[in-house]
């Protein structure tokens, strides 16, 4: 009923510049859905710490790391893996296939296309850090 409404409001939430917004967004979605969908409004409510922890990251990484698509994908990878396999003589055979693929992935994390600039993450970190203490 109020579906598109609710979800141009969560984006606004997903969305934000920082924590600060958030909150607001937050309050402003509570206030007009409380009524009509209480029960997704406790659920976001519940969820809120959880949906913002993402906006201590620096921005651009922010997009990737909010949705478990990079885990869903890798899920996807051995389901596939696994299909070919089909029978496994033993428990320890599955560890086996299960772990060398998620060292292959970690292998390539590491070694390919940089997927994320730890250098980058750790001086926002910092500059962070330094703007909290500043703040106290």
């Amino acid at each position: 009923r109020c579906q598109p409404e609710m979800k141009q409001h969560l984006r606004r939430i997903y969305d934000a510049r920082d924590e600060k917004d958030a909150r607001r967004f937050l309050r402003e979605t509570v206030s007009e859905f409380e009524h009509l969908a209480p029960g997704a409004v406790k659920i976001l409510e519940e969820g809120f710490e959880d949906i913002i922890a993402v906006l201590s990251l620096p921005h651009k990484y922010r997009q990737r790391l909010r949705t478990s698509n990079g885990i869903e994908r890798l899920n996807g990878e051995i389901r596939r893996r696994d299909r070919v396999i089909r029978i496994y003589p033993n428990e320890e055979s599955v560890i086996r296939l299960i772990g060398a693929l998620l060292m292959e992935q970690d292998e390539r994390w590491s070694t390919g296309k940089k997927y994320f600039d730890m250098q980058e993450y750790y001086s926002v970190q910092t500059v962070q850090k330094s703007s909290t203490r500043t703040a106290a």
